[in-house]
């Protein structure tokens, strides 16, 4: 059994550091950079520096960057802001979901998945890339234009359709025939009872005890106290068999009204950002590049036909939404590639 030395640890911080410039520089996103310098060190891949094993491992450690991703977001969750937009993010946001996950979900049974894995697959494929969506958007000028406020509506809705499709993930689960399901109703309601608890306690205790530490006035101990909060939440949420992400976002739900919250953002926004780039690194070491060999023509099928449904559902719903054709299209053409969470959930 191999385990990581510091040199390989040295390797993938020079990875981290130097494919999100790179990426920026190409203008092809950070997320397309890290998944490439990926490929690169992979067993897959080029340089061939990790095992199968090792990019496994790595992948485990680096999925607590998701669980901090979710955690900001949390954050960022007011009620009053949600309220404001609930229109927008719940008509628009749903329909876009719902119905590009349905058409998604037709054409993966018509290649013959199961209709519960063609669900899941068509759910999964519906959601986009906040972070590649905002700042094409930004760097165009059109994030304060309808259509962007629109697809940040969107962008919003499906990230918080994310966590429940995280939690239920086990449901969807592909067994053996005659195997017992991944979750049932006890299971269920355990789960349910926990996240109740977690809600309960988070509610009257997070806030108290992190007013207590910042009292102290010791920067690192609060930033030790909002990962240990992350951390926490996650185990409880991983005894009831429910994804640790899922924990990460109750807890900063329940630290949205918090009067530290730009303090925790602030502290743990940079290991966010380190631990979520070698996330995608090790998702791109397990990727496999000689089906691109094999079966080229599949895969570029399936990327056509995932764009081309997302698109084309968008551009209906603008064309709802009452845009004018150019900016149903600029809609359509923002916010139609997959995103991060796809990863995650697969």
């Amino acid at each position: 059994m191999q385990t990581l030395t510091l040199l390989d640890v040295a390797l993938l911080l020079a990875a981290a550091a130097i494919a999100a410039p790179l990426a920026k520089w190409l203008r092809i996103g950070a997320v397309l950079g890290y998944l490439l310098a990926g490929v690169v060190l992979g067993p897959f891949g080029i340089g061939q520096v990790f095992s199968v094993y090792e990019a496994r491992e790595i992948l485990h450690f680096a999925e607590f960057g998701v669980v901090l991703l979710l955690f900001l977001i949390g954050l960022e969750l007011k009620p009053k802001r949600l309220w404001s937009m609930r229109a927008a993010i719940l008509g628009l946001g749903g329909a876009q979901v719902a119905a590009t996950g349905l058409a998604l979900a037709v054409l993966a049974m018509v290649a013959g998945l199961g209709w519960s894995a063609a669900l899941f697959v068509g759910l999964a494929l519906s959601l986009s890339s906040t972070a590649f969506a905002l700042q094409v958007l930004e760097e165009n000028g059109e994030l304060t234009a309808r259509h962007g406020r629109l697809a940040f509506s969107v962008l919003l809705f499906q990230d918080i359709a994310a966590i429940p499709l995280i939690a239920l993930a086990p449901l969807f689960a592909v067994t053996a025939v005659g195997a017992t399901p991944r979750m049932d109703l006890t299971a269920a309601l355990k789960a349910l009872a926990t996240i109740g608890a977690v809600i309960v306690v988070g509610r009257f205790v997070l806030d108290r005890i992190l007013r207590l530490i910042a009292r102290a006035m010791v920067k690192e101990a609060m930033t030790a106290a909002a990962l240990l909060t992350v951390v926490s939440v996650s185990l409880v949420m991983h005894w009831a068999g429910l994804s640790a992400s899922l924990g990460g976002f109750l807890a900063g739900a329940l630290l949205a009204e918090s009067t530290y919250r730009h303090q925790l953002e602030a502290d743990l926004k940079p290991f966010e950002g380190l631990l979520l780039g070698l996330f995608f690194i090790a998702v791109g070491m397990a990727l496999n590049l000689n089906l691109m060999v094999t079966q080229p023509l599949l895969v570029a099928a399936i990327a056509v036909a995932v764009l081309a449904v997302k698109a084309i559902v968008l551009y209906g719903l603008g064309l709802w939404q009452k845009l004018e054709p150019l900016a149903a299209r600029r809609l359509a053409l923002s916010i139609s590639q997959g995103g991060e969470f796809a990863f995650v959930l697969l």
